[in-house]
């Protein structure tokens, strides 16, 4: 294997003449950083097209605009996008050894060097770090300009916004600025992974459906810190807890689920019924409620998605210990701590 880091001025160096370099390596070769040298990209798909192929590029970087424009008209037909997350509750439950692993998983965030510091001040001091160089360097380096402090703000923001259905009218009068420049905001931290959206359903029931999508901020560990949320008492008080919870149980089904674009939804009805999640995958129709509480009960609103959205199965997941049980018929408990366990399928294999 050869590794090139693009920061590093060593490594810099040798790429002075890329085509002398790469064009005789063998294997796999990594280039990370590729946002700071966009310019590969045209050698890169000479390099691939090369019919004995004695080298495959492996590239690393952050998904600027630039970036995937750039992708898309060098190489396009020639690469494979992997959008890598934080570490998942399956891969962090293994290694933990400790009884609050799922908690410690939930408020610091799944960025290894934040979950794996010594003690919660240290991963907040690790958080508050990276917020600061993302705004102050990784964005200009991506060719984006805004003043930090305005995008700092926005964020802060989004996060009191954290696993609400989008307002950019809202947020714009808020912020002193159009709707459309709060999108565009909105679309830079999506950009580059730091925000996501979760589109709604459409069931045509006749009722006034929310046609809006939700946002979240991506990571619990940077929502908690834009919140000042230093540990876990001031998690458990402060009013955003429930959306956070929330928020961290839906990438985490996601992510367990492997539910693609257009295969997770929400659904939401003006009246007030809903459901937090929905994946529609492998002609299967499975719904999610996720309740930050150890004893859940059935409600209607969860009986009414069961019906209305014809689904295969409704799963509570909840903040409690041990295995699964049934609560209605359709309708089952699941722990938190299952999402760890692969035991526990919540889609049929096809």
């Amino acid at each position: 294997m050869h590794r090139f880091d693009l920061e590093d001025p060593d490594d810099q160096a040798r790429l002075s003449d890329p085509s002398f370099v790469l064009r005789p390596l063998t294997g796999l070769v990594v280039l990370d950083e590729i946002q700071l040298r966009l310019d590969l990209f045209p050698l890169l798909r000479v390099l691939s097209d090369r019919e004995e192929l004695p080298a495959r590029f492996l590239i690393l970087g952050s998904a600027a605009p630039e970036l995937l424009k750039q992708t898309s008209e060098s190489l396009a037909g020639r690469v494979a996008f992997h959008e890598l997350d934080g570490l998942g509750l399956d891969e962090y439950a293994p290694a933990a050894a400790k009884s609050d692993w799922l908690d410690d998983r939930w408020l610091r965030g799944g960025l290894p060097s934040a979950l794996l510091a010594l003690d919660n001040a240290g991963s907040l001091e690790w958080r508050e770090s990276f917020i600061r160089t993302y705004l102050e360097r990784d964005l200009p380096q991506l060719g984006i300009n805004l003043p930090a402090l305005t995008l700092r703000r926005f964020w802060t923001m989004l996060a009191h916004y954290h696993a609400r259905t989008w307002s950019g009218s809202e947020l714009g009068r808020s912020l002193g600025v159009s709707d459309k420049t709060v999108g565009r905001y909105l679309d830079i931290l999506e950009g580059t992974f730091m925000a996501f959206r979760l589109l709604p359903w459409h069931a045509n029931t006749g009722k006034r459906e929310v046609r809006s999508p939700k946002v979240y901020v991506a990571d619990t560990g940077i929502l908690h810190s834009l919140l000042k949320i230093g540990g876990r008492d001031d998690l458990l008080a402060h009013p955003k807890c429930g959306a956070s919870w929330e928020g961290f149980m839906v990438q985490e089904l996601i992510r367990r689920t492997h539910a693609e674009c257009g295969e997770a939804f929400f659904w939401g009805l003006h009246a007030g019924a809903g459901l937090d999640l929905l994946i529609v995958k492998n002609a299967q129709r499975v719904g999610f409620e996720i309740k930050l509480t150890r004893s859940p009960q059935v409600t209607l609103s969860m009986r009414r998605a069961l019906k209305t959205l014809e689904l295969d199965r409704l799963f509570v997941m909840c903040h409690a210990e041990g295995e699964p049980w049934a609560m209605a018929e359709g309708i089952d408990a699941v722990p938190a701590s299952m999402l760890a366990s692969a035991e526990w399928q919540p889609l049929k294999q096809p």
